[in-house]
């Protein structure tokens, strides 16, 4: 049985932090104030980023490369973007929750998708979905959003599309394809999208289509002229250790850092130096005499 205590970590209720909403994106870019995004798939770095009072925090089906070791994230199952929601969900109390909509969940019918994303909002704790695409998928984020269910989007380098894009390529570099995303972008603030995410685009270009959004926009690669940046946490934090892409500022190196305390322990096992007394659990003296008397008896 384990001695952690069941007890909640999170700040008492009279220092809980006001929640963030889709209405609070919305009045930061009318402030031209900075959005703050970071995805997180577990319970203790979901407490550690709304604690360091990030404004919202994405459970993105990265989470099936940085966390599952899958080569891509078309693999990742509703079932895993659940599972992983509500631990988010359990270690967050002010940021805006989005769960990120896997590859199969909205593609086949808008019924589906609808479903898909009811299930974020009701079975794990999330405050709003994101889905990729642009043009085709507007009436799906148009009938999302008519049940209640806020919507981000995510156009450029778009991971679900990685065969179709021919890998991990930034998009929107050609006159035809810079137009074709300003246009999707149009199309998804139009059927209702609170707010979109731009990976891997030219920085003139996500600057161009965030001004001329009404929404804001999430940069990923995108460079500074978006309404907010966002980053998968592993990469920042130096965790993942495929690659590390182009556009991440790495802020620590926490796999060396882990690595470097493995060792450690490797070394004061073998040596005897751990565990030392304090350690370890004690027996009053005379109940130890009492037990060598009763076994060698």
């Amino acid at each position: 049985m384990s001695t952690r205590s069941t007890k909640s970590a999170k700040p008492s209720a009279n220092t809980k932090a006001k929640k963030i909403t889709i209405r609070d994106f919305a009045q930061k870019k009318r402030r031209g104030e900075k959005l703050t995004m970071l995805t997180a798939y577990d319970y203790p770095t979901a407490l550690a980023v709304d604690r360091a009072g990030i404004d919202s925090i994405l459970v993105g089906d990265s989470l099936g490369m940085v966390v599952l070791g899958y080569e891509n994230t078309l693999p990742v199952t509703m079932e895993d973007m659940l599972h992983h929601s509500r631990a988010v969900s359990r270690g967050s109390e002010a940021a805006l929750l989005i769960g990120d909509m896997p590859f199969m969940s909205y593609q086949v019918s808008v019924e589906q998708a609808v479903a898909n994303a009811g299930r974020f909002l009701q079975e794990a704790g999330m405050d709003a979905v994101k889905l990729e695409g642009g043009v085709e998928r507007a009436e799906a984020v148009r009938q999302i959003v008519a049940a209640g269910i806020p919507v981000m989007g995510h156009l450029g380098l778009t991971p679900q599309s990685v065969h179709q894009l021919g890998g991990w390529r930034s998009q929107g570099r050609t006159v035809l394809a810079a137009k074709r995303l300003l246009d999707d972008a149009l199309a998804l603030q139009e059927a209702g999208a609170f707010s979109l995410v731009l990976e891997s685009v030219p920085a003139r270009l996500a600057e161009l289509i965030s001004k001329r959004l009404r929404i804001p926009t999430i940069g990923i690669g995108a460079g500074v002229g978006c309404d907010g940046q966002v980053l998968v946490v592993h990469d920042m934090l130096g965790m993942f250790d495929r690659f590390t892409p182009k556009f991440v500022k790495q802020y620590a190196n926490l796999q060396e850092m882990m690595g470097t305390a493995i060792a450690a322990f490797q070394d004061d096992v073998v040596a005897e130096r751990f565990p030392e007394e304090q350690h370890s659990v004690a027996m009053k003296d005379e109940n130890w005499d009492k037990l060598l008397a009763k076994v060698s008896e």
